[in-house]
């Protein structure tokens, strides 16, 4: 069977779309959300769709196989959120192994079934780490601008532990993905070199920045340019753009990573921008054309989709996709 090395040389891989999009298209309860045991949680957790790996796991794996229908090489662990950091709002926080070890083999078993049935068209898990909703970079007080809400010894240990789950759990890579800080990012990378070296064993790693408005920085301040820099010393499979902005809003940023990347790059943009409802209306042909001129123009290796996008988009990317060839990497010099 091919590695994901020796598919992506050949041509453009294809990641799955948006999880929370299809978890609202379910039409949930309250109750759902609540796994055996926590039937009488103190707060709220309508909205914790990790939780739903464990309470209703059958649906998680179901959205899984609708991208993996639809054509995704990579599908992504429903663990955006799954670190103790992200869990505390929730008070969920002891639940962080379980879930990612439950959403780990909820992927894993909708790729190998996959697989199985057409071992010329492997299938791979990429876990996956969200930012936290905390910035190690910035004060959440404009009145004590030295203050912070999280420290990067704090985000180590967090992502320690979720990466240790992950690789329980048998993912094929690592995605450390919609990073709006460096730092917070930078923690995320340290931690797993010391899982890593730890248990003797690696897999690629994947990252993907978001720039957050028109200004083409992070929330945090970084250009593309400084912010590929400042991941220099990670050893990449990937690095590329997601969330934030649409497809058509990219291509600068984009064109840069293309240029100057030692690594593959990927892209997985909304559909589209939201609109005054909070919704994204962007067609799949639309987001396919637009991702397509990216493909046309030698700029990608991955593609896929973020907020707002459903299987039909990625298959929509596939399709598009199978006219290309994957961006060659530069000399850089």
């Amino acid at each position: 069977m091919k590695t994901i090395e020796e598919l992506a040389s050949q041509r453009i891989l294809i990641l799955d779309g948006a999880m929370g999009t299809m978890i609202q298209q379910l039409g949930l309860t309250e109750e759902d959300f609540h796994p055996k045991g926590m039937e009488q949680h103190e707060i709220l957790l309508k909205g914790n769709n990790e939780l739903l790996s464990l309470s209703r796991p059958e649906a998680i794996k179901r959205i899984h196989e609708q991208y993996l229908e639809a054509g995704a090489d990579i599908v992504e662990t429903n663990t955006f959120s799954a670190t103790t950091i992200a869990q505390a709002e929730h008070k969920c926080e002891h639940l962080v192994r379980e879930l990612n070890l439950a959403s780990a083999r909820l992927a894993r078993e909708a790729c190998d079934a996959f697989t199985k049935a057409d071992p010329s068209k492997p299938r791979f898990v990429a876990g996956a780490l969200g930012p936290t909703n905390k910035t190690a970079s910035l004060s959440p007080d404009v009145n004590d601008p030295g203050y912070r809400a999280v420290h990067f010894d704090d985000l180590v240990t967090a992502y320690s532990e979720q990466v240790e789950a992950l690789l329980d759990g048998r993912v094929d890579l690592l995605l450390v993905e919609t990073i709006f800080d460096t730092l917070n990012a930078k923690a995320a990378f340290f931690a797993i070199d010391e899982v890593f070296e730890k248990r003797g064993e690696r897999v690629p790693l994947m990252c993907s920045v978001t720039i957050t408005d028109a200004s083409g920085r992070t929330l945090s301040g970084q250009t593309i340019d400084a912010f590929m820099i400042s991941m220099g010393h990670v050893d990449l499979f990937s690095i590329g753009l997601n969330c934030a902005l649409g497809a058509a809003q990219m291509r600068p940023y984009l064109q840069v990573l293309a240029e100057h990347a030692n690594c593959l790059v990927s892209v997985y943009p909304n559909a589209g921008l939201p609109d005054q409802f909070g919704e994204y209306r962007e067609t799949p042909e639309v987001t396919a054309s637009l991702v397509g001129e990216f493909m046309r123009d030698g700029l990608v290796n991955i593609v896929g989709g973020c907020c707002g996008t459903t299987p039909q988009h990625i298959a929509a990317l596939a399709k598009e996709a199978a006219k290309h060839a994957p961006r060659k990497l530069p000399v850089i010099v």
